[in-house]
């Protein structure tokens, strides 16, 4: 049976000397399209240009340190309690001596969420807007943003699916030989569909509507998306194996009770209002 063989370097290209990730580049690309998308909601609800400047470079420094933070703590915490500075530094120390540029390669996103609510709250503190107006405006694009960090995941061979016999079933050469699912792609197409799904809900309701509605929608189903997909990639730390759930599964429940709370309130709200 033919499969699909992919063994794309992740590197895209050097700029004196310096390696250049497609990883970046996708969540470079992510990142403005969705503060592109974030601009035109702004102004649509009368929300300032400077305050939308704010949230991006906050939430830009919360995504990454608790991503990066998240990973490292969870599932390598053996490895960077002795190598510290690699944690925040783009490197890796050789065995024999010496350090090799690595990129960040390692993300949680899980942890990401988490810096990225540390950031709202001092956004909401620096600007004063409602945090709730907020959330349901990011909700619209954190789906898409995902979806670009998921390929760039495919392009790097990580977070690599369970191993399957289905005809669109990829071999990571620079993993194995097995055939697996692309879990990666799964889980872009998943938040690309939000993602869509959000936009027409934007337009049918706007952000004052229903306040939270489309904040607790985004973390339902996403994480949800999440939960199940866990079901068909490989384990990615060794004390998974003795899980009945992945530890990705384990944080996504905390994520899905939260939107759901959320949808609660947006639902009493509009009875209120109503």
């Amino acid at each position: 049976m033919m499969f699909i063989r992919w063994n794309v370097e992740p590197v895209a290209f050097k700029v004196l000397g310096v390696p250049i990730m497609y990883y970046s580049l996708l969540f470079i690309a992510g990142t403005v399209l969705s503060v592109w998308i974030l601009k035109r909601v702004y102004e649509r609800n009368g929300m300032p240009w400077e305050h939308l400047q704010v949230l991006v470079v906050l939430s830009l420094v919360g995504l990454f340190l608790g991503a990066r933070i998240g990973h490292c703590l969870i599932y390598e915490y053996d490895y960077y309690w002795k190598h510290p500075l690699e944690i925040f530094l783009p490197v890796r120390e050789l065995p024999g001596g010496g350090y090799v540029f690595s990129g960040y390669e390692g993300m949680a996103s899980h942890g990401g969420a988490l810096g990225w609510i540390v950031a709202l709250v001092i956004y909401s503190r620096v600007t004063r807007e409602k945090i709730i107006r907020t959330l349901d405006a990011i909700a619209l694009v954190l789906p898409l943003a995902a979806c670009f960090i998921r390929l760039g995941n495919l392009v790097n061979s990580e977070i690599v699916g369970s191993g399957t016999s289905v005809p669109w079933a990829f071999v990571f050469e620079r993993v194995d030989g097995v055939p697996r699912h692309p879990a990666q792609l799964y889980e872009a197409m998943a938040y690309l569909a939000i993602f869509g799904g959000n936009m027409l809900l934007y337009r049918r309701v706007g952000l004052r509507r229903y306040p939270g509605m489309l904040w607790g929608g985004m973390l339902v189903t996403v994480f949800s998306a999440r939960f199940l997909l866990e079901f068909l990639k490989e384990r990615q730390v060794s004390f998974e194996e003795q899980m009945s759930l992945d530890l990705g599964q384990v944080l996504s429940i905390p994520f899905i009770f939260a939107g759901m709370l959320f949808l609660l309130f947006a639902w009493r709200v509009s009875r209120g209002n109503g």
